[in-house]
């Protein structure tokens, strides 16, 4: 009886220890009775019934599935290797479980089906500036297939997409040519631009020049003008007076070399009496021998 008893109490304890089940913060626990869904439960301790009931954990965090290289065909007939990164987070937990028994499989299968129907509706050239686009697409298509399993899909990046070797060459040689075509564009226009500063440069000199030497003319006209005006100031003040004397001297000197004689009046020179000022009112007088 007490080997009954003790044994009842294990049984008892047993049960409780396995009734007990946590939950971490980023997991919620889907509640199972008898195998047949029963709730839901968020992070902490949850008490099962014994036996009865079971808890699934589903992490509940972003999670990332690598889709592998994969050998896909454009439409102007190029194998590109493509592959790509999705980023998912589970927001239903039920539908997780239930709706899609391995969810990891099938997104990667959706995604390689998706890139080759994306990438064979465009040439290799619209592929490969169009990155972002089949981003975004393929995002799309898969966000709206997966909302059905209780999954938004929040990112998906094209890690690299590379054409064969051959036209990878090729590719490479033109953009070197293309490199090569810029730096000569650049440094002919760098040339240019030189020769036309310089041209400029000289033409601004030569009419700095010619304004130089314009105004060095200018005032060498100006001084001399002033010079001009100071001498003819200066003659009219200090040589007028002379200049008058010495007509007056050569006038009396030629009426002294005819043999008339002629009586001047005393108050007079002999310019007033021969009516040199142009004085009509003065009449010479002449003495004959």
């Amino acid at each position: 009886m007490e080997y009954l008893t003790i044994l009842l109490v294990l049984l008892v304890l047993y049960a409780l220890i396995s009734s007990a089940r946590i939950i971490r913060q980023y997991e919620k626990g889907v509640v199972l009775r008898l195998g047949k869904y029963t709730k839901t439960v968020d992070s902490g301790v949850v008490f099962l019934i014994p036996f009865i009931e079971s808890v699934l954990r589903v992490d509940m965090r972003e999670k990332v599935i690598n889709v592998e290289p994969q050998k896909v065909i454009t439409k102007d007939n190029v194998t590109v290797t493509v592959d790509a990164v999705i980023y998912y987070k589970i927001v239903d937990p039920v539908k997780t479980e239930f709706e899609v028994e391995d969810f990891g499989v099938a997104a990667t299968t959706l995604a390689q089906t998706n890139l080759r129907n994306l990438i064979g509706d465009k040439s290799l050239d619209e592929t490969l500036v169009a990155r972002d686009i089949i981003n975004t697409n393929l995002r799309e298509v898969l966000d709206e297939a997966t909302n059905s399993w209780g999954v938004k899909v929040t990112r998906v990046e094209v890690q690299k997409i590379d054409p064969p070797q051959d036209i990878t060459d090729a590719m490479s040689q033109q953009m070197k040519a293309e490199r090569e075509k810029r730096a000569s564009i650049l440094e002919a226009e760098g040339v240019k631009q030189s020769e036309i500063l310089a041209a400029e440069g000289q033409a601004q000199a030569r009419i700095l020049e010619a304004e130089s030497q314009a105004r060095s003319q200018i005032m060498r006209a100006e001084a001399q003008a002033e010079s001009l005006k100071q001498i003819a100031e200066s003659a009219e003040k200090y040589f007028t007076p002379k200049a008058q004397m010495l007509k007056k001297l050569e006038v009396t000197e030629k009426v002294m070399v005819d043999s008339a004689k002629w009586v001047l009046p005393e108050s007079h020179d002999l310019v007033t009496v021969l009516n040199l000022h142009g004085d009509e009112k003065t009449t010479p007088l002449p003495i004959r021998k």
